[in-house]
C-alpha cells in the first residue's frame, strides 16, 4: 500500500478509536442514573482496571431494509495486552451450553489461556478464530516451545434478529482491527463490537463492563468483568431488586428465554486454574440477581483468568507460583457476582435503540422510566 494511503488509513483508525474513547467517557452508566450496587468499583469500573488488560472492538453497521442490514462486529479481550505472548492461568464454565466458546478443551486440560478472548456473532466464529491464528503468528511468531500453532478462544451470541447473520459480513480484517486497536482505559459499551446487534431482556443489549476493588485486608486485588449480553425475557428483568421488566413495557421480541451471554472475568489475584473455574461458576449468581434463569435456548458460557504469575507457562524448568489460599477466596467470589450484575446493567444503559433486518426494531432501556421504577421501589440512589 502506498505510504500516503497507509497514513490516511492509520489516521482514520486513530480517529475511530478516539471517538469510541470519548463516547465511553461521556455516555451515562448505570450508577450515573442512580442504580445502587454493592461493592467498591475500580477507578474505571471496567475490566481494564485489572492492570494489563486491553479491550478492542470492530463495529459493523450498514444497510437498511429491504437490503441486508449489517449490525454486528468483533470484540477482543487481551489479558496482558497485545504486545504480550505470555499465557495466563484460566478456567471456564458453561451454565447452559446452547452456544460456543472454542479452545476451551485445551483451557480445561492445560489450565492456560493462550492469547486473547474474542467475541462475535454465531456464524462468524470460524473466520475470527482463523484470523486470531494469523494475527498471533504475525505478531508473536512461534510459541515458547517453537511450535507455530494456536487454539484460540472465540465465543459467540446470535444477532440474527437485527443482523444479516447469514451474510457472513465479519472478515479477517475486522478481527485484526479489534486486536490492533485494543487499549486500556475506558471501555466502549452498548452497541459496539460483538455486541452491536445483541438484545438483552427484549431491550437493546450488547457490551457491558464493571469491576470491583477488594479491601486491603483481602489483598486489594481487582476483579473485572466484561459481558456480551443477548439473553432473557423482559418480564424476568430485575435491576437492584426492582422488577424493571414488569414496570417498563415495550414491543415483544421473544416468546421464551433464548439468546446467549458470554462473560469474561479478569483478576490480578493469584489464582490457579481450579480456583478460576470456581470463579467462573459464580458468574451465574450475578446473572441471577438480574433475573436470569438460564433457559434451554440460551448459551451461557463464562471464562475467568488471572494476570498473576507471569511466566508460569514457560518451559524453562520448574516454576515457582503464588496462590491465594482457598480460605481467602470468598471476597473474589463476591466481587465476581457484584461486577457481573453491574456489567449487564451497564450494557443495557449504554445500548441505543436499533432497527435492523426486516425492519425489526429493538428499543433501548429508557433511562427516565428506569429511574421512575427505582424510585417507586425506594431504590434510587440519587
Amino acid at each position: 500500500m502506498p505510504k500516503p494511503i497507509l497514513n490516511r488509513v492509520l489516521i482514520f483508525l486513530m480517529c475511530l478509536v478516539f471517538t469510541d474513547l470519548v463516547n465511553a467517557q461521556t455516555k451515562p452508566r448505570a450508577r450515573d442514573l442512580g442504580v445502587p450496587f454493592d461493592g467498591v468499583p475500580g477507578p474505571l469500573n471496567a475490566i481494564t482496571d485489572v492492570k494489563g488488560v486491553e479491550v478492542g472492538h470492530t463495529t459493523l453497521i450498514s444497510g437498511d431494509a429491504p437490503a441486508p442490514a449489517v449490525r454486528t462486529g468483533v470484540t477482543a479481550v487481551l489479558p496482558r495486552g497485545k504486545d504480550s505472548n505470555d499465557s495466563v492461568f484460566a478456567g471456564w464454565f458453561t451454565e447452559n451450553g446452547n452456544g460456543e466458546m472454542t479452545g476451551t478443551t485445551w483451557v480445561e486440560d492445560s489450565g492456560f489461556l493462550e492469547g486473547p478472548v474474542m467475541i462475535t456473532n454465531t456464524h462468524s466464529v470460524g473466520v475470527v478464530r482463523d484470523a486470531v491464528i494469523a494475527w498471533r503468528l504475525k505478531h508473536h511468531g512461534v510459541d515458547q516451545e517453537g511450535y507455530a500453532w494456536s487454539l484460540p478462544v472465540v465465543a459467540e451470541t446470535w444477532d440474527g434478529y437485527l443482523n444479516d447473520v447469514n451474510g457472513f459480513h465479519v472478515k479477517p480484517e475486522d478481527a485484526f482491527h479489534a486486536l490492533d486497536t485494543a487499549h486500556g482505559g475506558p471501555v466502549e459499551e452498548g452497541n459496539v463490537g460483538g455486541g452491536t446487534g445483541m438484545i438483552c431482556n427484549e431491550f437493546k443489549g450488547g457490551i457491558g463492563t464493571a469491576s470491583r476493588r477488594l479491601d486491603a485486608k483481602y489483598g486489594g486485588y481487582t476483579v473485572g468483568v466484561l459481558v456480551q449480553c443477548n439473553y432473557g425475557q423482559r418480564n424476568q428483568l430485575r435491576i437492584a431488586g426492582v422488577p424493571v421488566g414488569s414496570e417498563i413495557s415495550g414491543p415483544k421480541v421473544w416468546d421464551d428465554d433464548v439468546g446467549s451471554i458470554i462473560v469474561v472475568v479478569a483478576t490480578d489475584a493469584p489464582l490457579i486454574p481450579t480456583q478460576l473455574k470456581r470463579v467462573a461458576r459464580r458468574v451465574t449468581l450475578g446473572l441471577g440477581r438480574n433475573g436470569s434463569y438460564s433457559g434451554d435456548g440460551s448459551g451461557d458460557i463464562f471464562i475467568a483468568f488471572s494476570t498473576a504469575n507471569p511466566g508460569a507457562s514457560s518451559s524453562a524448568g520448574v516454576r515457582t507460583l503464588a496462590m491465594l489460599p482457598n480460605d481467602d477466596i470468598n471476597p473474589v467470589f463476591l466481587a465476581t457476582v457484584q461486577a457481573t450484575e453491574e456489567a449487564v446493567v451497564n450494557a443495557l444503559v449504554a445500548a441505543e435503540t436499533m432497527t435492523g433486518m426486516n425492519g425489526h426494531t429493538v428499543i433501548a432501556l429508557p433511562h427516565d422510566q428506569l429511574r421512575e421504577a427505582l424510585k417507586k421501589y425506594n431504590r434510587l440512589a440519587h
